[in-house]
Order: C-alpha cells, then sequence, then structure tokens
C-alpha cells in the first residue's frame, strides 16, 4: 500500500494542501517536521497522533525532523483557546523545551533514518523586528489572518479579542517551515487539524520568497465517546508520556479500558499492526478477552515505555483485575500496586480495637465521603486482601486491626471491579 492510502486507512489524514502529496512521497525520500511548543513538561497522549504519524513516515525512509518551540511557546498559540494564555517565563519554557526534545529523539530513536531535532529559539530570538515585518509581515494580508478561525473565533467573544503578540503567531509558524525549507530542503509540515490555517501559511511564505513548492498535512483532533478532548485519564487529568507523570501502569490502564466502540479506530491510529492484524483483532471486539484492547494497550505502552515496563504493567494489570492476590508476596505486591492511590497510616492506630474502615476508604480515595463509604460497604462492593467487606448487622462501621495487613505491611482495598487502593502500614 502507498504511504499516503495507508495513513488514509488509518484514519491519520484530515488535510492535505495537494492531492499529488501521495506521488511525490512515492517518488523518494522527503524531509517533513512536525513542532511541539513547550507548553507543559511533557508530551501528553494529545500529541502522541503526530508522533505516530512522523513515525510512519520514518518507516517508510523519510527523514523526520521534531521541532520543539521555544521560541513559539515564549508566545503561546491562539489555535484552539477560546481566552488568552498566560505567557510562560524563558527559564520555565527553556525548561519544557529540553525535556520535551529529549522525549521526542526518544521516541522516534530509529538507526535506520535517525530523526534530526530543532529549536526555533534558534533562528527566531536572533531576528530583529525591523526584519521580521520586512521579511515575513509584508506576506501576509490582515484580512486573511483576521478570517482564520483561531482569529474570528477570539474576535466574536465579546470583551476577549486577541492580542497583537498571539495575533503574530501565524507568521512565526510559517517562518519556522522557511527556515527549515532552507536549511534541511524541507518540504513538508505536519501538524493537528487545528495548525491548518497556520501550515498552508507557512507553504504559502516559502512559495512567496523562494518560489519552491512544499506541503502541508495534519492529523485530526480526537475526542472520546462523550465529544471530551482525548487523552483525558477518568480522574480528568492528562495522560502524560512522561513515566514520573503517568507511570507505566496507568499509561497501560488508559489504553485497556478503551471502549469497544473505539478500540478499533485507535488501534489504527497509535498502533503499527498490519492491516490484516487489525481487522483479525475487530472481529473480537465484544469478546470477554478484550483481546483487541490488550493489543492496542500492549503496542501503544510498548512504544512509549519500552517492552519491560509493559510487561510489568501487564502483571500488575492481571492481579488487579481478578483480585485474586493470594500467594502473591508483598514485596511484589508493593511493586504492583506502587502507582494506585495509597496512603501510610501509624500502626498505634491500629490499637485499642483497630481503625475506622469507613475512614480509611475517606483517606485513601476510594469513596467520596463516610456516606459513600457505608453505602459501598452495605452493596458489597468492598474487599480487602480479595475478601469482600459487609456492613455490621448493627449498623456499625467495621474495623481494620493489624492483623488484616498483610505480612503486618499492606492491606489491599478494591471497589468495584477495577478501582484499587494500598494502605501502608508504618511503625
Amino acid at each position: 500500500m502507498r504511504l499516503l492510502d495507508e495513513l488514509e486507512w488509518r484514519g491519520l489524514v484530515h488535510q492535505k494542501t495537494a492531492d499529488e502529496l501521495g506521488d511525490r512521497l512515492e517518488a523518494g525520500p522527503i524531509t517533513l517536521y512536525n513542532g511541539f511548543d513547550p507548553t507543559g513538561p511533557s508530551l501528553h497522549v494529545g500529541h502522541l497522533l503526530p508522533v505516530v504519524l512522523l513515525r510512519h513516515f520514518q518507516r517508510r525512509g523519510h527523514r523526520v525532523i521534531a521541532l520543539t518551540g521555544g521560541g513559539t511557546g515564549l508566545i503561546g498559540d491562539p489555535s484552539g483557546k477560546s481566552a488568552e494564555r498566560n505567557l510562560l517565563d524563558r527559564a520555565q519554557v527553556d525548561a519544557n523545551a529540553r525535556r520535551i526534545g529529549g522525549q521526542l529523539l526518544r521516541l522516534l530513536a530509529d538507526p535506520a533514518s535517525p530523526p534530526l531535532h530543532a529549536d526555533n529559539i534558534e533562528w527566531l530570538e536572533p531576528m530583529g523586528l525591523l526584519e521580521f515585518l520586512r521579511d515575513v509581515g509584508k506576506h501576509f494580508a490582515v484580512n486573511a489572518m483576521i478570517a482564520k478561525d483561531s482569529v474570528r473565533l477570539r474576535l466574536d467573544r465579546e470583551g476577549e479579542g486577541i492580542s497583537f503578540t498571539e495575533f503574530s503567531y501565524a507568521l512565526l509558524q510559517a517562518r519556522d517551515f522557511l527556515e527549515l525549507y532552507r536549511r534541511h530542503d524541507c518540504i513538508l509540515q505536519c501538524g493537528g487539524s487545528d495548525q491548518w490555517g497556520n501550515i498552508v501559511g507557512g507553504t504559502d511564505l516559502i512559495r512567496r520568497v523562494t518560489g519552491g513548492r512544499a506541503f502541508g498535512l495534519t492529523v485530526p483532533l480526537l475526542t472520546d465517546a462523550e465529544g471530551n478532548k482525548f487523552g483525558k485519564t477518568e480522574q480528568g487529568t492528562s495522560c502524560f508520556l512522561d513515566p514520573a507523570l503517568t507511570s507505566p501502569y496507568q499509561f497501560y490502564q488508559f489504553w485497556i479500558n478503551a471502549d469497544d466502540a473505539e478500540t478499533v479506530r485507535l488501534l489504527k491510529l497509535f498502533t503499527f499492526l498490519s492491516r490484516e492484524r487489525i481487522e483479525a483483532l475487530a472481529a473480537t471486539v465484544g469478546s470477554p478477552a478484550r483481546e483487541a484492547q490488550k493489543a492496542l494497550a500492549y503496542e501503544v505502552t510498548a512504544f512509549v515505555h519500552g517492552g519491560a515496563e509493559t510487561d510489568k504493567a501487564i502483571k500488575a494489570s492481571e492481579v488487579l483485575f481478578s483480585g485474586d492476590i493470594d500467594g502473591v508476596p508483598v514485596a511484589m505486591l508493593r511493586e504492583i500496586f506502587a502507582d494506585v492511590p495509597s496512603i501510610t497510616v501509624a500502626a498505634e492506630r491500629l490499637n485499642g480495637g483497630g481503625a475506622s474502615l469507613v475512614d480509611l476508604l475517606v483517606e485513601v480515595g476510594a469513596c467520596a465521603s463516610k456516606s459513600d463509604a457505608r453505602r459501598q460497604l452495605a452493596q458489597g462492593a468492598i474487599r480487602l486482601n480479595g475478601q469482600p467487606v459487609a456492613a455490621s448487622a448493627k449498623g456499625e462501621d467495621p474495623t481494620v486491626t493489624r492483623a488484616a495487613f498483610l505480612d503486618q505491611s499492606v492491606l489491599v482495598i478494591r471497589r468495584g471491579k477495577r478501582n484499587t487502593y494500598l494502605v501502608k502500614l508504618e511503625g
């Protein structure tokens, strides 16, 4: 299958600037890039789709450039934003850029087609205002810029508007494309669909300044089944690619919990499995074994965190979902449950009859309140070390003694089928 045809089959192509891009890709290797602004300390799942896209190009022998926006990150992209961004200080942007640059190089590491990395602070910072206005600004019509969705939506919001700083972002991104075109003969820019106007601005600038031909391609911006921005965990936080922010276990859980209706689409978008393999997995969707979700979770987690960490996440997942911890050493339990919500309690708290289980359930985050904890107990939804706990027939709250802790060390609390918590005993 031709590269562009495969990308379109996978759902990775939202827009392209020219139909002949497919022929150009088959004619020989090209250089392409995708930019990532360092607005946070790590890439997250929302950034993963363009990374996967770059990887597909690498696998077909094309040269990719991962661009970190150390310069544009100081300005702020208005695309997809309903209000002005808070500007980050230089030290924070620099720190974020270093971390994200390292992530990109690791994810795109390929001995057969090593990636290039650049940071646009290198050429944007030395550029003077007069140079910018003469060499870049004169090629952009204000009326066309105002017509862009990212600008018009802000102008239409009463009392909001858009600053000249953010209004100029599209020109800086176009300048990036021109710079990479000159330095590396880069002829294709990729990005999310919200970057379409900025990407087209870059192709136009290259044509006006050099007379050359460049292309643009965007990936879709994904939403979940409820229409929310894709990449949020059940707790509403971003699912990061940095293991210090989202552990490999938590990352694996994010993918294995994919809805049946979304799993095949996600397999196409985020994995490099063949069409035949994906179609075979599609036939299993809805089965109790959840083979398709397991394949999705394994492939994406292994891509981001490596096979060894993925194997650990799978082992932890098996223990978590079975609820069967009999015979599992406490040391292994601590490792398996290292990333689940946990608290540490002092041993003396268990003196005099033990600690209230209702209190522990609230403290560890298993229940929102004491009344919620009592309701969960009454419904038989709480298990301690794999064993169900019922509410007292007398209406009294159950207590937890030192004997309930495995090896007088840890207590595994399970609420429902998926939620696991750990109480550690100290002293």
